[in-house]
């Protein structure tokens, strides 16, 4: 009883402060208790501190998330709101334990917004480890807010039950919608703003103070609104980053592999660079549209970085990373620069990285780079004589200056090389004796069927 007392003891002369966001994206303190504004406050609590406290009741977390606006629900709240955790709410299940979709609205809390949440459930089955996960998710998204980290609602602390609800993003994760998808690939700016709004969730927890390093930056963790918003999850690996004079933090190798740096994962020293690293493999991911580590490949293109890095730096090599299901859709400037990005974030040496905030400084601008090399006019004809095909013809016209052709010839003649099958027609026309017949439909049904032959082409080489 005394340790619980000295416990909200210190809360009471550190807690009670938050993040929050600014428009530039740099994070800014505000004091709770009517403290002025400091751009550089010590005011957020250290979660080695929250962490190291074995006397740590649901009264003394609230205690220490009271400027938060975080609900603590109850169980029976959090089980109603999911239809008793009915499968019909399931939507998966992760190193954590499984996700349900629910229901919140100002009958469980004045002023709380009616909305679709995410409702995480914790296994406890994995012992202690576990706990800190969940505790790590609650503080650090607590007192954390931003645009591009996810929007921690409330949790609930009861008896054995730990439960997390969030904001519902109604289109998963970058993982599946770059890996998994069978609604065609994501087009290239779609790409680069996913890029450049996870580069702007990492930098704000760099900036913050004590800095945050995020420690499992992965396509799974990114999750996406429907307007392809770019929100950070998973806070359960986050850790605070060096302070003062110290250059590093030291601590049990964890993460996913493909993803972690060499250093941290040879020596266990984490530092900002580690999550710039990994930012690298998730940009090359974008770039390429394969995943971090594919054991289906053949052994020598098994790990995306080790094959693609040493393209990354020659723009006339770089169509041998680009993804071909973008059928050489994407700006070549602004695929130059990201693949430049990338190569320096997979820098060897972690001295050798920019910083988050330089990384967004770079991207930013490729949302801007229009320069995409025209599939046309492409104009495909096929003649139709009482219903059947009796011939096809392809007419190519390209008024492009040739010192821009000369420059697109890097990416996207190399590309058509390599793929001669890809469907890069801007418009298929049918005709028949009497004239035009139609045809969009048919160029939607022939771009599907060359991009399957495509993959299943990658896959066999």
């Amino acid at each position: 009883m005394a340790g619980a007392q000295s416990w909200r003891s210190y809360l009471c002369c550190v807690g009670g402060s938050a993040a929050v966001e600014d428009d530039d994206s740099t994070p800014r303190r505000r004091q709770i208790r009517g403290k002025q504004d400091s751009p550089r406050s010590s005011s957020r609590m250290s979660f080695t501190s929250l962490s190291s406290s074995e006397t740590l009741s649901p009264e003394d977390l609230s205690l220490t998330l009271s400027g938060s606006n975080l609900h603590a629900f109850t169980y029976a709240e959090l089980r109603a709101a999911t239809g008793n955790f009915c499968r019909a709410n399931y939507l998966g299940c992760g190193g954590f334990g499984p996700v349900y979709r629910g229901a919140v609205g100002e009958s469980l809390r004045p002023g709380l917004r009616a909305q679709d949440v995410a409702i995480k459930y914790l296994d406890l089955e994995g012992g202690t480890q576990g706990h800190k996960e969940w505790l790590a998710e609650v503080f650090f998204l607590g007192q954390l807010r931003h645009k591009n980290l996810v929007k921690l609602i409330g949790y609930c602390y009861e008896a054995e039950h730990r439960m997390l609800v969030y904001e519902y993003m109604s289109f998963g994760s970058l993982e599946n919608h770059l890996f998994k998808s069978i609604n065609g690939a994501l087009p290239w700016m779609t790409r680069m703003k996913i890029a450049v709004g996870a580069a702007k969730g990492l930098a704000f927890l760099h900036d913050a103070d004590p800095p945050v390093i995020y420690r499992d930056f992965k396509a799974s963790n990114i999750l996406l609104d429907s307007d392809y918003n770019t929100k950070l999850s998973d806070f359960g690996l986050a850790k605070d980053g060096p302070q003062g004079d110290e250059t590093h933090v030291t601590t049990r190798v964890m993460g996913t592999h493909g993803y972690a740096a060499p250093e941290y994962i040879l020596t266990g020293h984490l530092t900002a660079k580690s999550d710039v690293y990994s930012f690298g493999v998730v940009l090359l991911e974008l770039l390429a549209g394969r995943q971090s580590v594919d054991r289906a490949r053949r052994p020598r293109e098994q790990s995306l970085v080790d094959w693609a890095r040493p393209y990354l730096k020659h723009a006339d090599r770089l169509y041998r990373v680009m993804d071909p299901a973008l059928e050489c859709q994407y700006s070549c400037r602004g695929a130059e620069v990201a693949a430049i990005v990338a190569y320096k974030c997979l820098s060897q040496n972690p001295k050798s990285r920019p910083t988050m905030r330089e990384v967004v400084k770079a991207l930013e601008p490729v949302l801007g780079m229009d320069d995409f090399f025209p599939a046309g006019p492409f104009v495909f004809t096929i003649s139709v004589e009482d219903d059947k095909v009796v011939g096809v013809k392809v007419e190519v016209e390209e008024k492009q200056p040739e010192r821009q052709l000369q420059k697109h010839k890097s990416h996207q003649d190399r590309h058509r090389q390599k793929y001669p099958n890809s469907s890069i027609h801007a418009g298929i026309v049918l005709h028949n004796r009497e004239g035009l017949v139609g045809g969009g439909d048919y160029t939607d049904a022939i771009r599907r069927q060359r991009r399957a032959s495509n993959n299943r082409h990658e896959k066999g080489a």
